[in-house]
C-alpha cells in the first residue's frame, strides 16, 4: 500500500499493529532506448506489488541515487555519497521516531549498494531496529534467474524491458549487442565510459519475448515479498500479521 494512500492518522493506527515499512530507492541515468527513470520506476512499482495484500505502506521512491560514471549522458542524475548516505539516513531516522522498527530497503539501482552499509550501521546505533537491504533485480537470486535466460544479460538489456520503462517513439535494435569488457566498465571514468558503450547498453539482447521479461519481474517482486514477510531475524513485539 503507497504511503501516500495513508493520512498521518491511519499511519498511527497501522503502528499499533505493525512496524513494517517499505523505502525504495531509485537512479536517473541513462538506459540506453529505455526511460532514464528505469531503476526508479521498477523499483517503486516492484516493491508496491510486493506489498499487494498487507497494510505495510511504501514510500515513494527516492529517484536520485549513485551514478558518477554515468554523467556524460544526457539527463543523468547522480548525487554525492555523502548527501544521498544523509538522505537514507534521514529517512530511517524519521520512521524510527514515529514507532516504525522494521525497514526494507528497495533498491532498484546497483550503484546504490553504499546504502547498505550505511543502513547497517544505523541499525547498530538503533536498538530494536531491524534494516534489510534488497538489491531488486540484482539480487542474487533474481540475477541468476535473469542469467540462466540469457548469459549476455547487461545493464539497459531486456532485463529491464518492461512496459513501464519503455520510451514512445524509440526504436530498438534487432541484433544484440556484444557483451562489453567488464574490466572497462569497472575502470572507465565517465568520458571514456560513453565512448566504449555508444548506446549506453552493457550487452545483451535489446528484446526478448515479454514472457521472460515478465517471469523476471515476477520473480523480483516474490523475492521482495519473501523479504518483507519473512526475512526479518527476530519478530516484532506487536500483533504483525
Amino acid at each position: 500500500m503507497k504511503l501516500y494512500e495513508y493520512n498521518w492518522m491511519q499511519v498511527e493506527e497501522y503502528l499499533k499493529s505493525d512496524d513494517r515499512v517499505v523505502i525504495p530507492l531509485g537512479s536517473v541515468e541513462q538506459h540506453a532506448y529505455l526511460s532514464l527513470g528505469t531503476d526508479a520506476i521498477v523499483g517503486e512499482a516492484c516493491a508496491i506489488e510486493a506489498a499487494e495484500g498487507t497494510d505495510v505502506p511504501v514510500l515513494p521512491v527516492m529517484p536520485f541515487g549513485l551514478t558518477p560514471r554515468f554523467t556524460e549522458f544526457a539527463g543523468t542524475i547522480t548525487l554525492r555519497e555523502s548527501v544521498f548516505l544523509d538522505v537514507v539516513r534521514d529517512i530511517l531516522d524519521a520512521l524510527f521516531s514515529h514507532g516504525f522498527r522494521r525497514f526494507l530497503i528497495v533498491s532498484g539501482h546497483a550503484g546504490n549498494v553504499p546504502a547498505k552499509g550505511a543502513a547497517a550501521e544505523w541499525e547498530a546505533l538503533h536498538p530494536g531496529a531491524q534494516v534489510i537491504y534488497h538489491a531488486g533485480v540484482v539480487e542474487p537470486e533474481v540475477w541468476d534467474f535473469a542469467l540462466s535466460i540469457d548469459s549476455d544479460t547487461g545493464h539497459a538489456s531486456w532485463v529491464e524491458n518492461f512496459a513501464a520503462t519503455r520510451v514512445s517513439d524509440a526504436v530498438m535494435p534487432e541484433a544484440a549487442k556484444a557483451p562489453v569488457d567488464p574490466e572497462a566498465l569497472r575502470t572507465f571514468g565517465p568520458v571514456e565510459l560513453k565512448e566504449l558503450l555508444e548506446d549506453g547498453n552493457f550487452g545483451g539482447p535489446y528484446t526478448r519475448p515479454q514472457s521472460e521479461a515478465e517471469a523476471v519481474w515476477q520473480a523480483t517482486v516474490n523475492s521482495i515479498r519473501t523479504a518483507l514477510t519473512d526475512g526479518w531475524s527476530t519478530p516484532s513485539t506487536r500483533r504483525c500479521t
